[in-house]
């Protein structure tokens, strides 16, 4: 009888803590053995058909968790023809991204959640594990059951709410009003058993992150329900952030900001933080992927456009390990362990017994991306993707 086993040899693994060599046997979708020998001849008895990987020269890391991705397209701000299409599977894989999680962006209007719903789900049939955030740019919040509170406790695919601050896009929520919505999502998550996470999108305005610390004042509601991202998209607002790390905040760097035009590259500000003692572990990383990246004059008047690159976020990883003495684990962590931690996803972001198959093997000779398991399914074996979307590569 087939049992979906795969056998992981040899491979210098990272829980992200550091175990040493191990062999790890995963079985369908979760994880059943870690240990120094498994044996190669009693899983084949087991089950003929079982793949095994020799993994010796390689690093053995969990999948990549993406917390801010717009896997459904976004943008629209200069007019239609600037909406992003929807990505497909392999922009995933090619990233080492086994878990995304997509809000809406500035369209709220032609753009909707449960388009955004639909696509989550067709993500989790074709190979890797997706959620969404409820809301989007604006307030009142635009939800799927009529408020976000709702949304969260009652389908299981929304973890948490999207909105936008500080941004010339936003609709400026006033303290009283984030502090209701922090507060509707943080219940929502109690009823549910989710964290509930406020995503909150930050612009370039002078009030920074002013208002997230006067919605949460004179409040028992910890920090963790809030995670501001973009923090690195100008030099002010980083340097706040680093404050905010004081107080016992944690922010989201985004790795589609390259460090032009004022920002910061994420490479950077890891190194910062890095060199500052900051623990890591309140930090995470995301790409803002197939995001729409207007560029704008002083005026406000949009200039050019870019677009946000899912691959940015292990090229980012890549180019921390090779470039800085930070603690493999502690890059790993950016973005496995803390986004799980951040997201309350118990099964993800770890190699551990009972956890998800999530798991990538990566070249310690140069870092290339050789496997990528999802599910406890192969979607790359030795570079090459082996899994598509279900319309990548059809005639057009």
């Amino acid at each position: 009888m087939t049992m979906g086993l795969t056998l992981i040899k040899n491979g210098l693994t990272y829980t992200p803590s550091p175990i040493g060599k191990k062999d790890i046997l995963v079985c369908e979708n979760s994880i059943l053995a870690i240990d120094d020998e498994i044996s190669k001849d009693s899983v084949i008895t087991l089950d003929p058909s079982a793949l095994v990987i020799d993994a010796e020269g390689m690093l053995v890391a969990p999948g990549f968790i993406d917390c801010h991705i717009h896997f459904n397209g976004a943008g629209g701000e200069n007019g239609p023809q600037f909406r992003t299409p929807p990505l497909q599977l392999s922009s995933f894989i090619r990233a080492g991204i086994t878990t995304a999680v997509a809000p809406l962006g500035t369209d709220g209007v032609c753009r909707s959640l449960k388009e955004l719903l639909a696509k989550c789900r067709g993500l989790d049939a074709e190979g890797i594990t997706a959620y969404i955030y409820t809301g989007s740019y604006g307030y009142p919040p635009v939800s799927i059951t009529g408020d976000v509170m709702s949304d969260i406790v009652l389908i299981d695919k929304i973890i948490g709410t999207k909105i936008a601050i500080s941004d010339h896009r936003s609709s400026h929520p006033t303290v009283t009003e984030l502090r209701h919505l922090i507060s509707d999502s943080r219940v929502g998550g109690m009823l549910s058993g989710k964290m509930g996470l406020v995503m909150a999108h930050m612009g370039d305005e002078e009030g920074g992150l002013s208002i997230i610390r006067e919605a949460l004042s004179g409040t028992d509601i910890p920090k963790t329900q809030i995670l501001p991202t973009h923090v690195n998209r100008n030099s002010k607002l980083f340097t706040e952030s680093l404050k905010y790390f004081a107080d016992g905040g944690y922010i989201d760097i985004t790795t589609s900001i390259t460090g032009n035009d004022g920002s910061i590259s994420p490479v950077d500000c890891i190194a910062m933080a890095h060199n500052k003692k900051i623990p890591l572990s309140s930090i995470t990383l995301s790409t803002d992927g197939n995001g729409s990246i207007p560029i704008f004059n002083s005026s406000k008047e949009i200039i050019g456009m870019g677009i946000g690159e899912p691959s940015s976020l292990f090229s980012t990883i890549k180019e921390i390990l090779c470039n800085t003495n930070i603690p493999k684990e502690d890059v790993i962590s950016l973005v496995t362990e803390n986004v799980a931690e951040r997201l309350k996803l118990t099964k993800k972001g770890r190699i551990t017994i009972k956890g998800d198959a999530d798991i990538l093997l990566i070249s310690i000779s140069d870092f290339s991306l050789q496997y990528v398991i999802a599910k406890g399914a192969v979607l790359m074996e030795k570079g090459n993707i082996v899994r598509k979307g279900t319309f990548e590569g059809l005639a057009q």
